[in-house]
């Protein structure tokens, strides 16, 4: 890749650097992945199974784990929930599966489960990079060098709805909206682009980093969970623009 256009490497948040899980019981692909995360100046750790990837994460505290989705003990659904389980101890773990299934049924009850995202096996390396410095840096848990934290610890506001980006915590009318990793990081999109009409393509870009192709059904889900926990028993602030997408903007 050349130099001139290669992207900044990324630190943790505390200015050390970023620790990666892989977990998958190929050796071969796990060497490969392990070489190109470590390239990055990123720490690595490896796990062949669900066991072992479980005893690892509680020592090792990734800021992300690369989960298949088979493993010869356990599959990948049961060790994202052990992980999540443990997620007072651990703190915030970005999860990014990797399947050769690729039916929407397993899509939407892996995200459902917590995974932050996937990729389908065959898969490029670059492609593998890429999502995982996208979801480090939604999450707040990576930054540039010589960067600030990446939220810069700034309050979004729209009506009585506020995100403290750098706390993650919602509030509308002063009380607390419990989300999840990934209903924060749609609801930020949102909250930085209020009246705006965001398409379902540029949310999916946006949040999932994933390339648009009949996946809109998972915005469509994530959308739901917001509404329930956003405008419940409220006057509505997320609002569907039929045949373009979604837009946020303050209750009447």
């Amino acid at each position: 890749m050349n130099s001139d256009i290669s992207p900044p490497r990324l630190y943790g948040a505390d200015g050390g650097p970023v620790r990666v899980l892989v977990v998958d019981d190929e050796p071969d692909l796990t060497e490969v992945l392990s070489g190109v995360l470590s390239d990055e100046g990123w720490q690595v750790r490896t796990a062949a199974d669900g066991a072992s990837a479980v005893a690892v994460a509680r020592a090792f505290r990734p800021h992300a784990v690369v989960l298949d989705w088979m493993l010869p003990d356990m599959d990948g659904l049961r060790v994202l929930r052990e992980l999540r389980a443990a997620s007072g101890e651990l703190g915030h773990v970005c999860v990014l599966f990797l399947t050769a299934r690729d039916s929407v049924q397993d899509r939407i009850a892996g995200i459902t489960a917590g995974g932050d995202d996937y990729v389908t096996k065959p898969f490029s390396l670059e492609e593998v990079l890429a999502r995982l410095r996208g979801l480090l840096r939604r999450a707040g848990m990576a930054r540039e060098p010589g960067a600030g934290r990446p939220d810069g610890g700034d309050r979004l506001a729209v009506g009585d709805l506020v995100m403290d980006e750098e706390a993650r915590e919602v509030t509308r009318g002063g009380a607390l909206v419990e989300l999840s990793r990934t209903e924060f990081e749609l609801l930020r999109f949102l909250m930085r682009n209020p009246r705006r009409v965001m398409s379902k393509a540029q949310i999916l870009d946006r949040v999932w980093s994933y390339d648009f192709g009949g996946r809109a059904h998972v915005v469509e889900l994530y959308i739901s969970y917001l509404r329930k926990k956003v405008d419940a028993g409220r006057s509505p602030m997320i609002h569907t623009v039929r045949g373009v997408g979604y837009v946020l903007k303050p209750g009447a």
